[in-house]
């Protein structure tokens, strides 16, 4: 892209009263958006308001500050930087399937090795009796072998393991994982597609779509993580550089999750989450959504059962992911043993607190042995904290040496 055309795209997007929806029916009226900006104030005023057509004569006052700072950003170059791209609507490398979605962007900041492929450019192959769309370009985003992988900023330690295991499991598969960058599922799904990527391998193992500009990390904590997807996936945001991290901006991003994948899992999620966002708008659009069920103990896990209810499809493995995406790609069998105790991991890094191990029990039963390994504190101590738990009423001894939560606590 030239510095003029940018500069006029970027007019675009910055003119006073023009949303994406006004935008489109200029550029389909008069072409590129440089072709808008020579057109007369009569010609204007047939497609948008008087108020728009007076606003896109005069050029924005910011406009000259983002234009120095977008280019700048698309000309690094410095060792160690990531590929950066923009593509607008009507490029050929635009991703089809968002222009099927509520209010497709006007502009795609991508950052990382990947990018998407020519809407033509993609020839399928079969496995067995299932089509598979390949392409030459090993880290091109292939849109039909992706999955949006999302679920609460909170999750259960079982909730974060699911995640970051079914995520390694259907990378291994072949899949690209797509999320948010947000903290808990989001971020163990990322964790889990990179753990995917063998040493060498130059597969785009994730895409994670961000509710900020692309020179900026939120939440911070995922620095590192944002760095290493820009290494080996991709970074999309539809906002432009200098973004702040602003609400509103996230659920509206969940829009290009559902659309960017070919499905959606669920990882864990309470009745009101930005997840089931997600998940209506992949329903919406005619794409399979598939949710993970827990503990009928857990707020986290009443969302994942509402969609289950609704007609979303219950999963257990990532077996039944695949099988119910129909894609046969050598799933190895070990790794559908998603719930590995020794994944668990608790989410304080602190256990002398009762919320703390709470954290770690989780919700469903569990034994003395894998709570240890979770905790990572000797038996001696953890055996005092379960007998304080369950003192207070916090926490119940089963038969055969298991535990379990009686309160979300």
């Amino acid at each position: 892209m030239e510095r003029d055309e940018l500069a006029a795209w970027l007019r675009l997007t910055l003119s006073s009263g023009i949303g994406n929806d006004s935008a489109r029916k200029l550029l389909a009226a008069f072409g590129l958006p440089a072709a808008v900006f020579e057109q007369s104030p009569t010609a204007l005023r047939q497609v948008v308001s008087e108020r728009q057509a007076t606003a896109l004569r005069n050029e924005p006052p910011e406009l000259a500050a983002l234009l120095a700072q977008t280019w700048a950003w698309l000309q690094d170059t410095g060792v160690g930087s990531a590929r950066r791209q923009i593509v607008v609507l009507g490029d050929a490398n635009y991703p089809a399937s968002l222009l099927n979605i509520e209010d497709p962007p006007l502009m795609l900041y991508l950052l990382g090795g990947g990018e998407f492929i020519s809407n033509q450019a993609v020839a399928p192959i079969h496995h067995g009796q299932t089509a598979i769309n390949l392409i030459d370009n090993p880290l091109s985003l292939c849109l039909v072998n992706s999955l949006a992988v999302v679920g609460s900023r909170n999750p259960t330690p079982q909730g974060a393991a699911n995640a970051r295991q079914f995520s390694k499991a259907l990378g291994l598969a072949g899949l690209t994982i797509v999320s948010g960058l947000a903290l808990g599922v989001d971020g163990a799904a990322h964790e889990g597609a990179l753990d995917s990527l063998t040493p060498g391998s130059d597969r785009l193992a994730t895409v994670a779509v961000v509710g900020t500009g692309l020179d900026r990390v939120y939440p911070k904590r995922h620095l590192a993580l944002a760095h290493r997807i820009a290494q080996n996936g991709l970074l999309i945001s539809e906002y432009p550089l200098g973004t702040p991290p602003m609400p509103a901006n996230f659920p509206r991003r969940n829009r290009l999750i559902a659309g960017l994948a070919q499905a959606t899992l669920v990882v864990e999620a309470a009745l009101k989450s930005g997840s089931l966002i997600t998940a209506r708008l992949s329903a919406e659009q005619g794409k399979d959504v598939f949710a993970i069920p827990g503990s009928i103990h857990s707020t986290q896990a009443r969302g994942c059962h509402a969609l289950i209810k609704q007609g979303a499809k219950l999963v257990e493995s990532a077996q039944d992911v695949l099988e119910e995406m129909k894609i046969n790609l050598g799933l190895p069998t070990a790794l559908n043993l998603i719930a590995d105790d020794a994944c668990f991991t608790g989410t304080s890094g602190c256990f002398g607190t009762q919320a703390a191990l709470l954290d770690a029990i989780g919700f469903d039963p569990v034994g003395l042995d894998a709570l240890q390994s979770r905790c990572g504190i000797d038996t001696a101590a953890l055996q005092a904290q379960l007998m304080s738990l369950e003192l207070d009423g916090l926490l119940v001894r089963l038969p055969g040496g298991l535990f379990q939560r009686l309160s979300p606590g």
